[in-house]
């Protein structure tokens, strides 16, 4: 089993910047590749970024292409999500998993398990 920690939310204004870590413990090993989700009362989880673990490659939805970038550091089991220019519309918890169905499509939250607690994030205008 592997358990996920996410860290680093806060509150910024529009156009500033935050980084989120989420860290692995438990069954490293485990780790097929990590997926961010954000969710708001108002709205289903939904996917962020992706970066497999192995390789590094990565994956990013419409709406944070160009602002946000996923990183990995294998030696310290973490993972990293750089949010740049953000807006109010990112305010939301966000939320690291592991992609543990590899037959789902990454960007579908029922790929993943071992998910976080969650940490907030919000931009106000």
């Amino acid at each position: 089993q592997v358990q996920l920690v996410e860290s680093g939310g806060g509150l910024v204004q529009a156009g500033g910047s935050l980084r989120l870590s989420c860290t692995a413990s438990g069954r490293t090993s485990n780790i097929n590749g990590v997926g961010w989700f954000r969710q708001t009362p108002d709205r289903e989880r939904e996917f962020v970024g992706y970066i497999t673990w192995s390789s590094g490659s990565t994956n990013y939805a419409d709406s944070v292409k160009g602002r946000f970038t996923i990183s990995r550091d294998n030696a310290k089991n973490a993972v990293y999500l750089q949010m740049n220019s953000l807006k109010p519309e990112d305010t939301a918890i966000y939320f690291c998993a592991n992609r543990f169905r590899l037959s789902i499509p990454h960007t579908v939250r029922w790929a993943y398990d071992s998910w976080g607690q969650g940490t907030q994030v919000t931009v106000s205008s």
